[in-house]
């Protein structure tokens, strides 16, 4: 006697098969899940290697690798149950079936045993997915968030449709034409499994076509993705595709283009559906506050704020007007040195600290402190009153870029007052994986921190071009900005889990996220040690596209980094440091100098030096420029020629002087018309034939603002190269200060605005066969780099250690993809929709 079904009035509640963290199926990293092509769903990233049943059923199907099954529940829902992202191409390593096809199962029963170790180390992802594949038939009412646990916590709760319901007997084909037949041999790794199953069934939809797959004895409709699972047809054989109706042969070109597509290239053709919107992303749990990535990393530690203890100064002085005169010169030259140190210990915030050696010897704070000095204060209370004043004009001026310079005052400020004598009072031994909190932190903050006890920063404000977020990034440690006031209710202490990467910070872990994150921290540093080991190696796609990952430089130091860790060239040397802190420009033979050491350390790679470019916030006393109301639009960059072209010209000789000729390329900022290119084009010829050099050295215009980009066909026509430098080509386009703490999070380079410039920038480049490279921030970018190379871009120069992991990028592309994904992108609204739609298509776990 055949058991009847249960009536389908009642829901369907499934269990979870898996123990872990939901995921929302928008944000499982596969656009054939998670746009629902396999049927709507839920994803669980599992925190065990144990796929129990989720209700009671019959196996349906069950892959011969082991990762995926689907049980037809007694109600007739057919519950897809797939471990993992691309775990078919495991072969079945790790994955151990418990069960047979055909075989009566129990909810809660154990279906499949698998090494959750061996899939997050050698799938592209560990997220599970439970789809409902006769979708059609069924929707979901609720659904589970948060962390479930297997066989106990209800996961998703279905109900029958009604009026679908429908003969379990195939329909009968259509009567237009005859069948039309063709053989299809199944060249994807793993064959057909779930996700070329539910491209070929999407790829037949909408057509006037019945098309069945048939293989050996058994046939399989290509509307049933359960039925074509059931085929069991495996990688490189031969299956037949059936079709009838008007529109056959348009179904069956379309059903075997997607059994043959080799599985790197599925999320190329992802259908725009698939593509997430800004509004797709569940809202975070309560004790998961957001920020913006500053220098990425994981981190689980106790937090400790970090605020600056009171330091009490006297007032008075209980010497004469000398003795603190002379108090505070030792003090100003102990501060000097200091920075020096630190300028040849961090040289990647060299030019930070050059600044704030310039602050130093500042005449309108000197004149200052020593005036209240004759008023009989002491020097630590009259340099902090000097400091304040000055940092008070700072705050409260319009322009934010010159408004944040007022940290860099209160750095100098308390640097003095430690060389004084005067210290805050004491914060205790910090303890072992740390967490820093604060509101922001200053280059001297971070330079003195213990390395060995500070595992993470997070701050309430700045931006991920601040110089903290700069530093951070050069130390290696993971950085989170732009938080807000709420890191401040964090209890001291408190255990938390910091994903900057992600750009969040979960103050209430479970101790499932706890171990989770410690995996994942493990595995990142497996990765950076395994991309640094091949960084030597030469990049190209997988299809081909050479690219090339050179560095930014602004040192000799920087530029051993960048040899130690694989750079192909120097793609930005920043020269602005040779100017800084001293009482003149320096000459010709001092540039020359200083460039040949540099050359001579590359061993051979090439550099491309930027000519002189300072402005907005980086200002140089003695060139005692006019006073400007917003710097960063005033006389920056190649302008300054305009006013003082004997620097420009002492830069220039000395750069024509390099040896051997061609290993040195000049690039000019801040570049916005062709007149302006061909009047330093024909100075850098005139200077070359005075000194007796006859071959041509190549000029490069650095693309910052849009004009540039707009104009980018026009300059690229006398130009050898453009570059692009995003950092401040996003500012300019978006109207954002890119280090403003309230605007860090929209500053972002990714905004289709941004990259419709990139893309006018290689077209116009690419007319007269010209190449473009990137050498601001969103060149690292693990999000920005495939659109960029979809683009056209050709070289990425990026900060010394970031070199091994965006070769390792770029070698897991495929430029064919990145191509077609990135025109798409340029058609969004947003950089939020960029983002989300780009970690789709081009998942990236470090």
């Amino acid at each position: 006697m055949t058991t009847q079904p249960r009536l389908r009035t009642s829901p369907i509640v499934l269990l979870a098969p898996l123990t872990g963290r939901v995921v929302p199926l928008p944000d499982v990293p596969d656009p054939v899940f998670s746009g629902g092509m396999l049927g709507d769903g839920i994803g669980i990233d599992p925190a065990e290697g144990r796929l129990l049943a989720p209700c009671d059923g019959v196996v349906s199907q069950l892959a011969g690798t082991g990762h995926a099954l689907t049980i037809t529940s007694e109600e007739g829902a057919e519950v897809l149950l797939h471990i993992g992202i691309d775990t078919v191409e495991l072969g079945g390593e790790g994955f151990h079936a418990l069960v047979a096809e055909g075989a009566r199962v129990h909810a809660g029963d154990l279906l499949v045993e698998f090494d959750l170790a061996t899939v997050r180390r050698k799938a592209r992802s560990a997220v599970s997915v439970v789809a409902i594949a006769n979708g059609d038939a069924y929707h979901i009412d609720q659904r589970a968030d948060g962390d479930v646990t297997a066989g106990q916590a209800p996961l998703l709760t279905v109900r029958w449709a009604s009026g679908t319901e429908q003969s379990a007997a195939a329909p009968p084909l259509p009567g237009e034409g005859p069948a039309l037949r063709r053989s299809v041999r199944l060249t994807a790794p793993g064959g057909l499994h779930a996700r070329p199953a539910a491209r070929a069934r999407h790829a037949a939809r909408g057509l006037d076509a019945r098309v069945e797959v048939l293989f050996g004895d058994r046939r399989a409709p290509v509307d049933s993705v359960v039925a074509l699972l059931g085929l069991g047809a495996g990688e490189g054989t031969i299956v037949e595709l059936l079709a009838t109706g008007s529109q056959a042969a348009l179904a069956v070109d379309a059903v075997a283009r997607e059994l043959v597509r080799a599985i790197d290239a599925e999320t190329a053709d992802a259908p725009p559906a698939a593509l997430p919107r800004s509004g797709d992303a569940a809202a975070l749990p309560p004790h998961v506050l957001a920020g913006v990535c500053a220098a990425p990393g994981i981190a689980i530690g106790p937090l400790v704020h970090a605020g600056v203890g009171v330091i009490d100064v006297p007032e008075f002085a209980t010497g004469t007007a000398a003795d603190e005169d002379h108090r505070l010169d030792l003090a100003l030259a102990a501060a000097d040195a200091g920075l020096t140190a630190l300028v040849r210990n961090a040289p990647a915030a060299a030019d930070i600290f050059a600044v704030h050696r310039v602050l130093l010897e500042d005449p309108v704070l000197l004149d200052a402190a020593r005036e209240h000095v004759s008023f009989g204060k002491s020097a630590g209370y009259a340099w902090r009153s000097a400091i304040r004043a000055q940092a008070g004009v700072l705050a409260r001026l319009d322009d934010p870029l010159l408004a944040g310079r007022a940290a860099d005052l209160r750095d100098v400020e308390q640097r003095v007052l430690h060389a004084l004598g005067h210290a805050p009072s004491p914060r205790g031994t910090l303890p072992d994986g740390a967490v820093l909190a604060a509101d922001d932190f200053t280059p001297s903050d971070l330079a003195a921190l213990d390395r060995e006890r500070v595992a993470a920063l997070v701050m309430a404000r700045g931006g991920a071009t601040s110089h903290a977020a700069i530093i951070a990034r050069h130390l290696g440690i993971p950085a989170l900005v732009a938080v807000g006031d709420a890191l401040h209710a964090i209890r001291n202490e408190t255990q938390v889990v910091v994903d900057a990467t992600a750009g969040r910070i979960d103050f209430a872990p479970a101790a499932l996220e706890i171990e989770r994150a410690r995996t994942e921290r493990q595995r990142l540093a497996n990765v950076r040690s395994t991309n640094r080991q091949a960084a030597g190696e030469a990049t190209a796609t997988r299809d081909g596209r050479h690219i090339e990952v050179a560095a930014n430089i602004a040192t000799n130091g920087d530029a051993r980094d960048a040899v130690d860790h694989g750079a192909d060239a120097v793609g930005l040397l920043r020269t602005e440091l040779l100017f800084m802190h001293r009482q003149a420009a320096p000459g010709i033979a001092e540039h020359r100098a200083a460039y040949q050491e540099i050359v001579d350390t590359l061993q051979g790679r090439s550099a491309i030096i930027r000519t002189l470019d300072v402005g907005a916030d980086k200002s140089v006393g003695y060139l005692a420029l006019p006073p400007e109301q917003n710097p960063a639009l005033g006389l920056r960059g190649i302008r300054l020629a305009q006013v003082r072209p004997d620097l420009l010209d002492d830069q220039l000789r000395g750069l024509l002087a390099v040896q051997p000729f061609g290993r040195v390329r000049i690039m000019l900022p801040m570049v916005t018309d062709v007149p302006e290119l061909l009047r330093i084009r024909a100075r850098i010829d005139e200077l070359a034939e005075a000194i007796g050099r006859t071959a041509r050295i190549e000029v490069g215009v650095m693309i910052e603002v849009p004009a540039a980009a707009l104009l980018a066909d026009q300059l690229a026509r006398h130009a050898d190269f453009l570059s692009i430098g995003t950092n401040d080509l996003t500012q300019y386009t978006l109207a954002m200060d890119r280090g403003h703490p309230a605007l860090a999070a929209q500053a972002d380079s990714l905004h289709p605005a941004v990259l419709r410039l990139v893309d006018a920038t290689v077209r116009g480049a690419a007319q007269h066969g010209k190449w473009v490279g990137v050498c601001g921030a969103m060149a690292a970018d693990p999000d920005a780099v495939p659109v960029l190379v979809g683009l056209g871009v050709s070289e990425l120069s990026v900060a010394p250690l970031a070199v091994p992991d965006v070769k390792a990028r770029v070698r897991g592309l495929d430029y064919t993809q990145c191509r077609r994904v990135a025109a798409e992108l340029l058609s969004l609204a947003s950089a939020t929709e960029v983002r989300a739609a780009s970690r789709v298509a081009w998942p990236h776990r470090g």
